[in-house]
C-alpha cells in the first residue's frame, strides 16, 4: 500500500462516523482516505467534523494534535483549533459536512464536492446507511398507531434513491451500504423494499428510468456468505438472511445484528471472490467497561446529594429484602444476593461523573485483551470523555438495583412482571401484565455481550441498566459507545441525550475495520 495514493471514500447519512472510522483506521490511515462524509443533524455533525479533525491533525500535523486533547479534556476551549492547527479544522470543516440528501440544496452541495474532488479515474468506494427508522420493527409497530400514517408517503423509505443516485451518476468501484434487520420484512403496496433495493442497487440505469449507458452494473454480495444478487438473476431465490451481519460473531460485544450490502462493480468481475468476514470470539460487558470509573446515577424529582441517594438506595434493598424474605413462594437465591447486598452496599458511594471525567487509579479501561487495550485506549487522554451517570427517580432506583441484584442471583435479567413481582416494582402502565413489555427493564449481563445498543438509550436507560447494583443506574455515553467500539479518544459533541442518540444509531468501528479490510483486499487485486 506504501506506493499507492489512499482510495477516496464518500461517506452519505454518516452520523457522527463509525462506518468511516473503521475505513479510516486500516493501516493506521494510509488505506483510505474520506473525502467527504455527508450528516443532516447538527449535532452528529460536529462529532463528525471533530474526528475529522483529529485524523487531519494525525496525518499532516501531529505536532499540533495537543490542540484536539485540550479541547476534549477542557471546558474552557470553546474551540478545538488554534494559529497551528487552523488549515487541518478548515479541511475538517470541507470533509464533515451537514447536508440534507434529497434536498436541492443538499443534493448540489455534494454533487459540487464530488465533481471537484473525486479523482474519476481512480477506483473509490460509497459508504453509508440510509436512515432506518421507517424499516426497523418497532418503528413499524409505531407507525401503524398513527390512523394517518402511509409507508408509501413515508420520504424516509425513499432515502436510498440518494444514495442509489451518487451510485448511477459517479459510479464507484465498490460501494457499502448499511441497514436494520427490519428492511428484509418491510413492504410498501404490499411488494417487499429489500427485493427492489437489491434490483435497483444491481442496475441503477434501469433502477432510475436512465437509459442503458454500458457503463457498471454491480454484484450485490454477503460479506459472510457466498451469497450474491446480479441484474436479471431470480430475486426469489435469494435468501435475504444471508446478507444479515451478527455482529457478536465477528468480535463486536452485543447482539447487533444489520443487514449490510457490498456492491462490487464489473471492474472486478469476481466480486468479493471468496473473501468474507472472519467470525472472531468477543468479550463480556465487564471486560469492556468494568474498568472504567464507577458512578452512581443521581437523584431526579428530588434533591440530590450522595447522602440522600445513598439512603434511598439502601431503603429499597432493604424493603426488597424483606418482601422477598416473607414471600412463601420465595426465591431463595434472591433473598441471598439481596442480603449480601445489604452489608456491602454500605460504604460505596461514588460520584456522578462529568462529560469530561478525571481519570483516577486503579481505573484504567483495561479490557484484559492487548488487541482491544490497543483499540480503545489512548495514553495522552488524562480524562474519560463523555462518562456522566443519568439521573433517575428514585422509582425507577428500586427497578434498577433490583434487576441488577437479581441478574447477580441468576445469571440474568428478571423478565416482566412475573419476575418484578416485590412491591413498589411494578410501573404505572395499563400493558404491564400483557407480556409486551417483558424486557423494559433489562440489565447488561457482565459475562455476556451487550443487547443491541440503539437510539432508543436516548430516552431512557431501563434497557441498558448496569451490571453494577452499587452503581445503581443505566449506562453512560461513554460505557455504550466502548460496547459499540468507539475509541476512547472519541469524543461525542452535543447535549447527552444527542450523544446517546449518536451512539445508538452507529455502525460500530471495529466492525467497520474489519468490513474495510475486506474491501481493501479487493481493491489491491487491480494495483
Amino acid at each position: 500500500m506504501s506506493n499507492h495514493e489512499p482510495w477516496q471514500i464518500v461517506d452519505l447519512f454518516a452520523g457522527p462516523g463509525g462506518l468511516g472510522e473503521g475505513f479510516a483506521s486500516v493501516d493506521d490511515g494510509k488505506a483510505f482516505k474520506t473525502i467527504v462524509s455527508a450528516e443532516v443533524d447538527p449535532a452528529a455533525r460536529s462529532t463528525l467534523r471533530l474526528r475529522a479533525f483529529f485524523r487531519q491533525l494525525k496525518r499532516s500535523n501531529s505536532e499540533a494534535l495537543e490542540d484536539y486533547y485540550r479541547f476534549c479534556e477542557s471546558s474552557e476551549r470553546a474551540l478545538p483549533w488554534t494559529a497551528k492547527s487552523k488549515e487541518e479544522w478548515d479541511a475538517a470543516n470541507i470533509e464533515a459536512r451537514l447536508i440534507k440528501l434529497g434536498s436541492p440544496e443538499g443534493n448540489k452541495d455534494l454533487d459540487s464536492v464530488l465533481d471537484n474532488e473525486l479523482k474519476h479515474n481512480e477506483p473509490w468506494v460509497l459508504i453509508g446507511g440510509p436512515p432506518c427508522q421507517a424499516y426497523s420493527l418497532v418503528g413499524r409497530s409505531r407507525n401503524r398507531g398513527k390512523a394517518e400514517y402511509k409507508p408509501e408517503e413515508d420520504h424516509r423509505h425513499f432515502l436510498y434513491l440518494e444514495y442509489l443516485r451518487i451510485i448511477q451518476s459517479k459510479r464507484p468501484a465498490i460501494f457499502v451500504m448499511e441497514n436494520v434487520k427490519g428492511i428484509l420484512s418491510s413492504k410498501i403496496n404490499g411488494e417487499l423494499i429489500f427485493s427492489k433495493i437489491l434490483q435497483d442497487l444491481a442496475d441503477p440505469d434501469s433502477a432510475l428510468g436512465l437509459p442503458d449507458t454500458g457503463k457498471t452494473k454491480y454484484k450485490i454480495c454477503s460479506l459472510v456468505t457466498g451469497e450474491t444478487y446480479e441484474s436479471g438473476n431470480d430475486i426469489d431465490s435469494v435468501n435475504f438472511s444471508n446478507f444479515v451481519i451478527k455482529a457478536d460473531e465477528y468480535g463486536i460485544p452485543q447482539g447487533r445484528h444489520r443487514v449490510i450490502l457490498v456492491g462490487v462493480s464489473e471492474d472486478f468481475p469476481n466480486g468479493l471472490n471468496g473473501v468474507c468476514l472472519k467470525p472472531s470470539k468477543g468479550v463480556g460487558v465487564g471486560d469492556l467497561i468494568g474498568k472504567l470509573p464507577p458512578l452512581r446515577s443521581t437523584l431526579t424529582k428530588a434533591v440530590d446529594s450522595v447522602d440522600a441517594w445513598y439512603a434511598e438506595v439502601m431503603r429499597h434493598i432493604e424493603e426488597l429484602y424483606l418482601a422477598c424474605s416473607l414471600k412463601e413462594d420465595k426465591d431463595p437465591l434472591l433473598e441471598k444476593s439481596l442480603k449480601i447486598a445489604l452489608s456491602s452496599f454500605q460504604g460505596d458511594c461514588y460520584g456522578s461523573g462529568s462529560n469530561r471525567e478525571k481519570t483516577s487509579p486503579g481505573w484504567n479501561g483495561d479490557t484484559g485483551r492487548v488487541d482491544l487495550d490497543k483499540w480503545f485506549k489512548d495514553d495522552k487522554l488524562s480524562v474519560w470523555l463523555n462518562h456522566q451517570a443519568r439521573g433517575h427517580m428514585s422509582s425507577d432506583l428500586r427497578r434498577y438495583v433490583y434487576a441488577a441484584i437479581f441478574a447477580d442471583a441468576h445469571g440474568r435479567s428478571p423478565k416482566g412482571h412475573a419476575e418484578f413481582d416485590l412491591p413498589g416494582l411494578a410501573p404505572d402502565h395499563k400493558n404491564w401484565k400483557t407480556g409486551k413489555f417483558c424486557d423494559r427493564f433489562k440489565v447488561q449481563i457482565k459475562s455476556a455481550p451487550s443487547s443491541t445498543i440503539t437510539s432508543h438509550i436516548s430516552k431512557d436507560g431501563h434497557y441498558f441498566i448496569h451490571y453494577d447494583a452499587k452503581q445503581c443506574r443505566s449506562l453512560t455515553v461513554r460505557e455504550a459507545a466502548r460496547i459499540q467500539t468507539f475509541p476512547d479518544n472519541y469524543f461525542f459533541m452535543g447535549n447527552r441525550t444527542q450523544q446517546y442518540h449518536q451512539v445508538g444509531n452507529a455502525v460500530p468501528p471495529l466492525l467497520a475495520l474489519q468490513i474495510a479490510e475486506v474491501i481493501k483486499k479487493i481493491l489491491m487485486s487491480r494495483v
